[in-house]
């Protein structure tokens, strides 16, 4: 049968073919996740949750519930990435068709752009303060300004922008070299930041309750609840495309043991970290900070200034590349393989990302609140399928030369390259979600959950009818 499925030249390139190598080990996820969570975005959520009018462990609590979710997910998403060495749009084509794999693609790639824009523009707030503090005579680029953005902030996103696409230009390699020092790195510098900080507070100014507001019983029992779905809502976007990572890892054990270390341990850490340096902005400054950038540019000590400048940019960047260029670059060049490779798709997303003009998304939060929630209203029928399709009906077995042929002998062609039962089964989620978002406020929280669970549910119903897998139609480990 395999020698009969050629392959297609419109399936594939050199980026979405099998790793051969998959030469990853554990600390090289664990450094993947260490630049997911170490971000400007992820201190202000972090933060944001100890100010939910729960006490300091009905938080923790929370974060350990919801990052345990998180990791749940992130090993079985990027269980079959790494068991064929595939990225996740060539894992999407199992359940949705060779062809019909472009929607999920494009709908992680759509989110990735918009995020991308939105994360340089953070990191450049922060090489911005690097510029004033060593050429103060720059301030006068603050006021005059184009599209929304002053000559001084279009300095700084270019820069940023500039300096993201030179590391991607060098590749995935390139991309593990900077994520595996990163993650530390940042982790020293937050550590000094967080010694400044409580002396300059005293430790007896330092809370984990950043509420004035104190929950108990049921509503305590409920804020946690949210608490912990807004964890897994935070991190649905990277885990959703973990293949994309996963496929470089040499075995599922050490994919498991740097997924272990990179979410509960180092996301529960980080947490502390963020959650000291704004509790002791109060007392500091007589206000309380969430923004980290803000705190760093405040700060009297020169040193500690550029460090944390220097520490929000790395940071920043890191979660940019491995969450918002990577995943983007595959997906793009999943539409079209022999005209966008890896590194073009990465580039369409990057300039994408400046056409959205992202700072005057940040500073309207009710558009890309908007944008954002109808884009990840998808994300969770996405699992749905995938997961159910992998571990329910194709019983955890791969046939890789089925995933890159148009014959209609291949296992995942169905009706013309395109799987129409999880069409069915996302659309009809989607709406569910959807509504549930904007319809019924208050299970907003849960969309991810919801839509997950009515897509699973859907597309295993729609697919009894489908041949039985049986495992000698596979093969587990790609020779490719």
């Amino acid at each position: 049968m395999e020698k009969e499925l050629t392959p297609s030249a419109r399936l594939s390139n050199a980026d979405l073919v099998p790793d051969k190598e998959q030469k990853w080990g554990w600390y090289s996820i664990f450094a993947f996740w260490m630049s997911d969570v170490h971000s400007v975005g992820g201190y202000v959520f972090a933060a944001s949750l100890f100010a939910l009018g729960l006490n300091g462990i009905q938080v923790f609590i929370s974060l350990l519930v919801g990052i345990m979710v998180v990791m749940l997910f992130a090993n079985l998403m990027g269980k079959p990435g790494q068991q064929a060495g595939v990225p996740f749009p060539v894992v999407a084509r199992m359940s949705f068709g060779v062809f019909g794999a472009n929607i999920p693609a494009v709908i992680r790639g759509l989110i990735a752009v918009v995020w991308y824009g939105i994360q340089t523009f953070l990191a450049s707030s922060s090489f911005i303060i690097l510029l004033l503090y060593f050429f103060p005579n720059m301030a006068s680029l603050s006021e005059p300004s184009f599209l929304g953005l002053s000559y001084l902030g279009w300095i700084g996103f270019i820069a940023m922008w500039v300096l993201q696409g030179i590391v991607f230009m060098f590749g995935m390699d390139a991309i593990r070299k900077v994520i595996d020092w990163s993650g530390p790195a940042i982790y020293i510098a937050m550590f000094a930041l967080c010694i400044y900080m409580i002396n300059r507070a005293g430790w007896d100014n330092i809370s984990f309750n950043l509420s004035s507001e104190k929950l108990e019983g049921w509503d305590a029992f409920v804020q946690m609840f949210i608490a912990s779905a807004l964890v897994a809502g935070y991190f649905a976007g990277p885990t959703l495309n973990f293949s994309d990572f996963s496929r470089y890892c040499g075995s599922y054990q050490k994919l498991k043991l740097g997924n272990w270390l990179g979410l509960p341990l180092n996301f529960l850490l980080f947490s502390v970290f963020s959650v000291v340096i704004v509790s002791a902005s109060m007392p500091v400054f007589g206000e309380m900070i969430t923004d980290p950038v803000e705190t760093v540019k405040r700060l009297d000590s020169g040193f500690i200034t550029v460090l944390g400048a220097l520490t929000f940019i790395f940071a920043t960047v890191g979660i940019n590349i491995v969450a918002n260029f990577v995943a983007p670059a595959f997906d793009f060049s999943n539409v079209s393989p022999q005209k966008i490779s890896f590194k073009a798709g990465g580039f369409i997303a990057a300039f994408g990302s400046v056409l959205l003009t992202p700072w005057n998304l940040f500073n309207n939060p009710e558009v890309i609140h908007y944008t954002v929630d109808i884009l990840a209203a998808m994300i969770g029928p996405l699992y749905g399928i995938i997961l159910v399709d992998y571990y329910a009906v194709k019983k955890g077995e791969i046939h890789v030369p089925s995933l890159y042929t148009e014959s209609p002998q291949g296992k995942y062609w169905y009706q013309g390259g395109i799987n129409i039962k999880s069409v069915y089964a996302l659309v009809f989620a989607g709406i569910v979600a959807l509504f549930s978002t904007f319809v019924f406020s208050q299970l907003a929280n849960y969309s991810l959950f919801i839509g997950g669970i009515v897509a699973a549910v859907s597309y295993r119903y729609l697919m009894q009818s489908e041949p039985t897998w049986r495992p000698e139609m596979s093969v587990s480990k790609p020779k490719v």
